[in-house]
């Protein structure tokens, strides 16, 4: 075989590889979602009180709420994650933007 020929006889192969290229990039998974945000309750300790903490949050400013205790804005840190101390005994929820992250572990 001379050296056109043999180019020929690949070109059918390389055209089918750029055929089949897209459509096997759009069967492959999605990126990797971001994990949800958890917030959890410590048991009750001596005092009372609770640990908060939560993770998978987008750092920054987020808002706690609870319908039976004081809340306010404070900073998720770099790592996406945050602890409370020593808080008041209630059910909590974090907020940032238009996510709602309701706290677990809350024993009245």
């Amino acid at each position: 075989m001379n050296r056109p020929t043999r180019l020929s006889a690949f070109a059918p192969f390389v055209a089918a590889a750029f055929l089949v290229s897209p459509a096997a990039l759009a069967w492959a998974p999605a990126a990797v979602a971001v994990p949800a945000a958890t917030c959890s309750i410590s048991g009750v300790l001596d005092n009372g009180k609770v640990h908060l903490s939560g993770g998978g949050f987008t750092p920054g400013p987020a808002f706690l709420s609870s319908p039976t205790a004081a809340g306010g804005q404070f900073n998720i840190g770099e790592d996406g994650g945050f602890q409370m101390l020593n808080v008041e005994n209630a059910k909590y929820s974090v907020s940032q933007g238009n996510q709602h992250t309701e706290c677990s572990g809350f024993v009245g």
